[in-house]
């Protein structure tokens, strides 16, 4: 009986893992654009390979644990230790067996380990504006393989705010001191709320009450985005929001669960 359990979970451990996973330091910087993030996995047109370019060990965790980087609490120094990972991936894994997967990796190559506990921290509700949204519903839904057009020419308008690329793709452009313009495809207000929680570093939940799916463009100036050019004087997304959207955002206090990091390597186990 003990054998047939033992055994049992031998196999259920082996299938967390991925099929062949690699981890080494990345190169240091040099004079150039230096380029980070991860593409490929479950939901992607790469479904059977994972890469992970430049990424730090925090962004590494936050990945593995679907985290927001307020949600995420420990050294300093993982936002600054890079790696390249590269793992292969088994047929027909899910999104949720694939976070299981990195979680196990982690936990093996970093010694990772871990507790979850709450936390009281500043929060904001997304909610309609006085007057009423400015935003135009979606017509017809975004087309899934479109991708945004290749930037060629780095473009500004009158006020110094990216231009973006013609089409319906989603994307966002940010220049140095915090200028960005961000265009939005067929999204949710629950989708918004949380791209909104990445730029300000809170959690955002949405509380407007509008259903529909919306296309909209917003130009705002990001705070700690980088030095200052000085003369960033444009809106804040306090200020954008209401006056670009007919949106705003209120301020609460609430409880948010947190990742807290009791122990991580800086330099994992060999390949």
């Amino acid at each position: 009986m003990r054998k047939a359990i033992f055994l049992t979970m031998l196999a259920w451990a082996q299938a967390q893992q991925f099929e062949v996973a690699s981890i080494k330091a990345s190169a240091p910087p040099g004079g150039g654009r230096m380029r980070f993030g991860s593409r490929g996995g479950p939901g992607t047109k790469d479904p059977g390979l994972y890469t992970c370019e430049n990424c730090d060990t925090a962004w590494l965790i936050r990945e593995s644990f679907d985290l927001k980087d307020f949600q995420l609490s420990g050294p300093d120094w993982m936002q600054s230790s890079r790696f390249m990972v590269t793992a292969k991936i088994p047929e027909g894994t899910s999104k949720e067996k694939f976070r299981l997967m990195m979680q196990n990796l982690l936990v093996e190559r970093f010694k990772l380990a871990y507790h979850r506990e709450k936390k009281e921290m500043q929060t904001y509700e997304l909610v309609v504006a006085k007057g009423g949204p400015k935003m135009k519903e979606s017509e017809s839904p975004l087309d899934p393989d479109e991708r945004p057009a290749r930037i060629t020419e780095r473009k500004t308008d009158a006020e110094g705010f990216p231009v973006l690329p013609p089409g319906r793709a989603p994307m966002m452009m940010m220049l140095m001191g915090g200028r960005a313009t961000a265009r939005h495809t067929a999204e949710t207000m629950e989708e918004f709320a949380v791209s909104l929680s990445y730029d300000l570093h809170k959690p955002v939940t949405d509380a407007t009450g509008l259903k529909g799916k919306y296309d909209f463009t917003l130009h705002w100036i990001s705070e700690g985005a980088g030095p200052s050019t000085g003369d960033d004087t444009g809106p804040t997304l306090f200020r954008a929001l209401p006056e670009q959207l007919g949106l705003r955002l209120e301020a609460k206090k609430g409880m948010v669960e947190i990742l807290v990091v009791d122990h991580v390597e800086k330099v994992p186990t060999e390949n």
